[in-house]
């Protein structure tokens, strides 16, 4: 059982809304990040001679940015111009009135999310050991799976599985799954919450030589060691379920524990190893797992679509309990995944670090709106309507993204001084200046208590003498 109160960690009974839960992930201080970093990386490619028309990007500026993005997942186009396009059929008004496309395409062009001298000292590390290859992502990288890890605490079932993030650009780092409907792209390892798909936690591969273990093997043999790691899991109260491989080592090499080679639907073979349970069953075809918490069998069934003499039959077989627990708990990264491809801010880049940072918005997303329906269910108030869908969901944070904005805006600048007659000072009889007026026709030592607020000069203001008029009409 976790150690601690699974669910939110932060304080359930203050109100949270779409934003305020988005900037759990994306606090003031990321966002801060992110905007010296761009703006760093558009002066230097100005210096570097490149046609950019640059002003420095404010908060306000990368809130709307970011509304554009949340937007751009909820309304699809073929091309990102259409979205400025004013002939039908997109007249869209936004995001044409809070932004031209000329300064999104800036920001997005100049986006970056590590400092850009640091970027030059790490490359020079390049074929080194101390050559960091996700360094232009580590700022936001290591920031996002912390709050992942902060603001929830998980159930008792957790999930660990691939993620793939579309990608082609020419980078060693992309991975090839034949296996995967996302075959070319970068490979992810995250474990998700299987009750909620909640993101907890996730790291990039960058490749086998990132991952030497203390017995000095590369990180395609720990594959080999799970056994062992199940083993070491269970030492710290962690129980494990999983498929795997026959040839994989520490799988029980004997013909004890074979399925008969025509076997049916059903049929399964057990042996244990120390705490280790190994179970094969036929379903459509072979299946194998290693287990930690699970008796080989209970007594457990499923119905199954079987031919017998030629007759597709439904009948019920018997199934492993691992199996079961498999295939009710394993869809945390799977359904995790279906949540953010639904409205994925996703879009083709060439940059590898922009696709990541695309995927660290989605799961932010994602994980916020997850946080949201996880509120609903702790409050439990009848007079609460349901929680928002995850499309509704989107489209308040982005909303709520433009008021941020809004709000962030420096106060507009005060409006120039207009030409008004004012006093000099309470006491009018010994406040007084000579007026100008009188002094430029040659009329000396006349003294008054008005002046123009605008003008800054003294000027007479009487009912018999108006040199306040006179003064302004002549200039």
């Amino acid at each position: 059982m976790p150690a601690r109160v699974p669910g939110p960690t932060f304080d359930t009974t203050a109100s949270w809304s779409p934003l305020s839960l988005f900037q759990l992930f994306f606090s003031a201080s990321v966002v801060q990040s992110v905007i010296d970093n761009t703006n760093a990386n558009a002066i230097k490619r100005l210096q570097a001679g490149r046609k950019l028309v640059w002003k420095v990007l404010t908060v306000r500026d990368f809130y709307i940015f970011m509304a554009i993005i949340i937007f751009s997942g909820l309304v699809s186009v073929h091309q990102r111009s259409d979205y400025w396009r004013r002939e039908w059929p997109y007249n869209f008004r936004f995001p044409s009135e809070k932004m031209t496309r000329d300064r999104f395409e800036a920001i997005l062009w100049s986006l970056h999310l590590s400092n850009p001298k640091e970027d030059e000292d790490n490359d020079r590390k390049r074929n080194t050991a101390e050559y960091d290859r996700l360094f232009k992502i580590k700022p936001l990288y290591t920031e996002i799976v912390s709050a992942c890890q902060a603001h929830f605490h998980p159930y008792k079932n957790i999930s660990i599985d691939e993620r793939m993030v579309a990608s082609k650009a020419r980078i060693s780092m992309k991975q090839y799954m034949k296996d995967k409907p996302t075959k070319w792209g970068y490979k992810l390892f995250v474990l998700a919450d299987a009750s909620t798909a909640y993101t907890w936690n996730f790291f990039v591969y960058t490749g086998k030589s990132e991952f030497a273990t203390g017995q000095g093997l590369s990180y395609s043999s720990v594959m080999d060691l799970i056994p062992a790691l199940f083993q070491d899991l269970s030492s710290k109260n962690i129980g494990c379920c999983g498929t795997i491989r026959k040839t994989r080592i520490g799988f029980p090499k004997t013909e004890q524990n074979d399925l008969p080679r025509k076997a049916e639907r059903g049929d399964l073979r057990w042996i244990r190893k120390d705490k280790l349970l190994f179970v094969k069953w036929m379903d459509t075809r072979e299946v194998t797992m290693c287990s930690t918490v699970h008796e080989a069998f209970s007594g457990q069934t499923v119905k199954r679509k079987v031919k017998e003499a030629g007759v597709w039959q439904t009948k019920t077989v018997s199934i492993p309990d691992s199996v079961v627990d498999y295939n009710r708990s394993m869809g945390g990264v799977d359904l995790s995944d279906a949540l953010i491809g639904y409205y994925s801010v996703h879009h083709k880049t060439m940059k590898w670090y922009k696709t990541f940072f695309y995927h660290f918005v989605d799961i932010a997303v994602v994980n916020s709106f997850l946080l949201h329906k996880e509120l609903y269910k702790i409050r439990n108030d009848p007079t609460m309507r349901k929680p928002h869908t995850q499309k509704i969901f989107r489209e308040k944070l982005a909303a709520e993204m433009l008021e941020f904005a809004e709000g962030s805006a420096p106060p507009p600048p005060p409006p120039p001084p207009t030409c008004m007659p004012m006093y000099y000072g309470a006491d009018a009889t010994q406040s007084r200046r000579y007026c100008r007026r009188c002094q430029d026709t040659g009329i000396q030592r006349v003294k008054t208590p008005v002046y123009c607020r605008k003008c800054q000069v003294p000027l007479c203001f009487t009912s018999k003498k108006n040199c306040f008029q006179e003064w302004h009409d002549g200039h």
